[in-house]
C-alpha cells in the first residue's frame, strides 16, 4: 500500500527499498486482533449463505455486507455497523451506537436507502447469523427495498472476510494499542467518523490500486 501511494504521487520506487526504509525507521502494519459477534442462537429465520464465500463481483452495488464490530473503552462502549461494497470496498453507510440492537440496523439500513436506493434493486446483503439480522422487521425491510439477504453458516467468519478485513484493518489503524488516548465516547465517534471519511475517499485499496469512492467513479462516472 506505501509503495503504491508513493507511486501514484509520481516517486519511481521498488517494494524491497520501501521495505528497507520503513525497517531503518522501525515502522510496521500493527496486527489485526479478534473481532466481536454478535452471535445468539437462532430467535428468527436464518437466511441461505447464498455468496458461499464467492466476493466476485463485476461492477458496484452486486454484492454487499454487512456486521458489527465493538470498541470498549474505560467511557462505554460504541458499537459500529456499517454496509459494505464487495467491488469497491466503499462504506456505503454506517451507524455508530452505545447499544447493538435492531434500532442500530434499522438506522443503518436507512441511510444506505437514502444515499443509494436507486441502485439497490437486486442487490445481494450478506450477514452473519447475528440475531438482529434475523429479526422480521430486518427482512422484511430488505424485501420490501428489493434487496436480497445473504447469511454466513453459523461460526464461519470467512463467508464474510471482505466486512471482517475492514474491521481488522480500521481497529489496526485508529484503536489497537491506542484506546488510552480517547477522552470520551464522543471523542472515539470522531475519529471513526474521520476514519471511515478517509478510507472511502484517501485510503488505497491494495487490489484497486486507489480509493473506494475513486474506483467507484471509474465503474460508474455518473454514480459521484
Amino acid at each position: 500500500m506505501v509503495k503504491q501511494e508513493l507511486k501514484n504521487r509520481g516517486y519511481r520506487i521498488n517494494k524491497k527499498r520501501v521495505a528497507r526504509i520503513m525497517t531503518e525507521h522501525r515502522l510496521s502494519a500493527a496486527q489485526k486482533k479478534r473481532q466481536y459477534h454478535s452471535y445468539r442462537g437462532q430467535v428468527g429465520k436464518i437466511s441461505p449463505n447464498i455468496l458461499s464465500q464467492d466476493f466476485q463481483t463485476k461492477a458496484p452495488y452486486k454484492k454487499l455486507g454487512t456486521d458489527v464490530t465493538q470498541f470498549i473503552t474505560q467511557y462505554g462502549q460504541l458499537v459500529l455497523s456499517p454496509v459494505i461494497d464487495f467491488h469497491t470496498r466503499e462504506i456505503l453507510a454506517y451507524d455508530l451506537s452505545e447499544a447493538a440492537n435492531y434500532a442500530q440496523i434499522k438506522r443503518m439500513l436507512e441511510r444506505l436507502l437514502k444515499a443509494h436506493g436507486e441502485h439497490l434493486k437486486g442487490v445481494v446483503l450478506h450477514f452473519d447469523q447475528g440475531w438482529q439480522y434475523q429479526m422480521q422487521q430486518c427482512r422484511q425491510f430488505l424485501k420490501d427495498n428489493g434487496m436480497i439477504q445473504s447469511m454466513s453458516r453459523k461460526g464461519n467468519c470467512l463467508d464474510n472476510s471482505p466486512t471482517e478485513n475492514f474491521f481488522g484493518r480500521m481497529k489496526s489503524e485508529i484503536y489497537y494499542d491506542r484506546e488510552y488516548i480517547f477522552q470520551s465516547l464522543q471523542h472515539l465517534k470522531l475519529v471513526i467518523r474521520d476514519y471511515i471519511k478517509y478510507y472511502n475517499n484517501k485510503r488505497i485499496v491494495s487490489r484497486l490500486k486507489c480509493s473506494p469512492v475513486r474506483y467507484r467513479a471509474i465503474c460508474m462516472p455518473n454514480s459521484i
